[in-house]
């Protein structure tokens, strides 16, 4: 019998789910804890979970993470440096300090506008190249003319040995700016990516599986994990996507809502008729519209590892992911003692980064341009947690706040602090971990705002609780601003939103605010069987998805019959005649989906292809000014 494994690796956890091949039944399910900042061991705890005699079985493995999200919103990512090739608008804010703007790019029918300055390429590569990790490369309507990017990438690489990504090379959608942020972002993720996917495979292999290993996409599609690595943007959200394909899988609902709860987010989409409802405009992230397209989502970056902090009497949750207290006294010994007597630090430094309930660990990542103050303050840091009386002790003085930001950021510390899993703890809502500790903080904490430790974790699962249903609302509600949306849900009042599609919950403890859900709306509230594993079982749920635009236009307007430019992700080609060029963009456009579904591992006997055909044809031409075809192939896993 045949089985296939779906692995999802997020920000807290690392799930392995076994499916039945025969009858798509989940079998057996394990958990582990994600490991930072390598992965790894998280994903070898969560398969030595499952039943050998399942794994030794398994004929596809199908893996998502929220890895690539949770950099992006918590600004970890690797530095990387960008070099725009045309005439942006540079009033623009830029994701990196390592930039450079030069002459070159093309026009609309991917003619020249101006020369490539390549020297100034060159001069700025070597000046950052000790500073970045990698480059992206953007230029002036590059979807019709990709020579200037493709030139860059092979002088910065020659020179520097980094990867070098061309935004061509990810979206054919227009945008120059948006595009230029994608080819960055894709960039900071390589390193993460690669380190990821190599693990997963390295894994596979040492367990002598022989096994297809395809990765999830944020759409809600399945690509083979070397074409992955060449798009770890495509990796945003995927995890979310795992979990809406998930919630229609273990709910055996085809359309309805889902909020998945995960450490450091909670996001929010929809299903219908078993497909996922998709975003019109690029993928969100961080307050950054990507051109990569996604599933519709609305995301709070709250989790259930959000930091809850005080200041002035003020409660926060977030927007930072920390290590629960619960947590960090069953993982690190003599923690709770540590915790039971940190003292409470002066009003005039309490904010985010000073708490009685804060410390910080040593990650062990290797130090990228890292000033001398955050040298000193790094080394005061231990490799188990640390408080600030500590450091002080150990620099004579209190570390800057924004040197701990900065290290954070950096990757080169992570903290731990008190969370809403924290709070499920000390409710005796979800009892995983040290209760103690968590009971510890909540006492802490609740003394700052005059809240016994009980009352202090209601108030939070309350309003984790009350985010969640805006959040749902605020789905629904496209237009209407979200913290009007969230005010809604601070009033004390007899009626409720109805929600006449079943809402599926999905993550680790959510069935702790299920009935507070069912207080705050009118809705069918569902917790399905394996909840807790719901991205893993979305992973081997997905299909295999690829979408293929390609553009027809004339060479020139002033004689549109005589030759045609043929537009595509492959770059610009040149054609004599019409029918010609319609005959290879159907023929260029079929391979593509064909050479994409056999890198994911799927039957080329079981693909389907739909082809979108749009003319624009004015009066009194024989052919048409403008011809767009779009190809979209599905398929299923090849059953094995």
């Amino acid at each position: 019998m045949h089985y296939s494994l779906g692995i999802d690796a997020g920000g807290t956890y690392t799930d392995a789910v076994i499916v039945r091949n025969r009858d798509d039944t989940v079998i057996a399910v394990s958990k582990a804890l994600t490991t930072y900042p390598d992965p790894l061991e998280g994903i070898k705890n969560a398969i030595d979970g499952l039943d050998k005699e399942y794994i030794k079985n398994v004929k596809v493995v199908s893996v998502s993470t929220t890895l690539s999200t949770n950099t992006i919103l918590e600004g970890t990512g690797f530095p990387v440096g960008l070099i725009l090739v045309g005439n942006y608008d540079l009033t623009k804010e830029l994701p990196t300090p390592h930039y450079i703007q030069v002459n070159g790019g093309h026009g609309y029918n991917g003619a020249e506008a101006a020369p490539l300055d390549l020297e100034a390429v060159k001069k700025f590569a070597l000046e950052v190249k000790e500073k970045v990790s990698a480059f992206a490369v953007s230029s002036y309507f590059s979807i019709r003319n990709p020579e200037h990017e493709i030139a860059v990438k092979k002088a910065v690489f020659e020179l520097t040995g980094l990867p070098v990504v061309c935004a061509h090379e990810l979206s054919q959608d227009l945008g120059a700016f948006e595009r230029a942020v994608t080819a960055f972002f894709n960039a900071q993720l390589i390193p993460i990516s690669e380190k990821f996917m190599q693990t997963v495979v390295k894994e596979i292999e040492s367990r002598g599986m022989e096994a297809k290993v395809l990765m999830l996409k944020c759409d809600g599609s399945v690509v083979g994990i070397k074409k992955a690595l060449e798009k770890p943007i495509e990796s945003i959200f995927s995890g979310p996507a795992g979990s809406l394909v998930g919630a229609a899988f273990l709910s055996g609902k085809d359309t309805c809502a889902m909020i998945d709860v995960g450490g450091t987010s909670t996001d929010i989409s929809m299903i219908k008729n078993g497909v996922p409802e998709m975003s019109e405009a690029g993928a969100v992230v961080g307050g950054w519209t990507t051109r990569v397209r996604a599933i519709k989502m609305e995301t709070s970056a709250m989790g259930g590892d959000s930091h809850v902090w005080v200041k002035e009497k003020k409660i926060t949750i977030g927007p930072h992911r920390v290590i629960p207290l619960c947590r960090a006294a069953s993982l690190y010994l003599g923690f709770l003692q540590q915790l039971k007597v940190n003292p409470m630090p002066s009003k005039i430094i309490m904010g985010i980064n000073f708490q009685p309930t804060k410390f910080y660990i040593r990650t062990g990542y290797r130090p990228i341009e890292i000033s001398k103050g955050e040298k000193e303050v790094l080394d005061a840091v231990s490799e188990t947690p640390t408080s600030v009386s500590e450091m002080y002790t150990r620099l004579g003085k209190y570390p800057a706040s924004y040197q701990l930001d900065s290290l954070l950021q950096k990757r080169l510390i992570q903290a731990v602090g008190f969370t809403p899993t924290d709070a499920l703890h000390v409710l005796g809502d979800y009892t995983e971990w040290e209760t103690e500790a968590s009971e510890i903080g909540a006492a802490m904490l609740g003394s700052l705002v005059g809240m016994e430790k009980e009352e202090f974790a209601r108030h939070i699962k309350k309003e984790f609780a009350r985010n969640m249903a805006s959040g749902l609302i605020s789905f629904f509600l496209d237009g209407v601003d979200k913290t009007e949306v969230r005010k809604i849900f601070d009033l004390e009042s007899p009626a409720k939103f109805k929600v006449e599609v079943p809402v599926v919950l999905i993550g680790g403890p959510v069935v702790a605010y299920q009935e507070e859900l069912k207080n705050i709306l009118d809705a069918e509230i569902v917790v399905p069987k394996h909840a807790e594993a719901g991205n893993a079982a979305g992973a081997l749920a997905a299909k295999g998805v690829r979408r293929a635009e390609i553009l027809i236009r004339p060479v020139s307007m002033a004689a549109p019959d005589l030759e045609f430019f043929v537009f595509s992700e492959r770059g610009r080609e040149r054609f004599g005649h019409y029918g010609e060029a319609l005959d290879h963009a159907h023929s260029l456009g079929e391979k593509l989906i064909m050479d994409y579904m056999a890198d994911s591992g799927l039957d080329p006997g079981k693909i389907r292809i739909e082809i979108d055909k749009r003319e624009i044809v004015p009066d009194g031409w024989k052919n048409p000014m403008e011809t767009k075809l779009v190809f979209l192939g599905t398929g299923n896993y090849a059953s094995a």
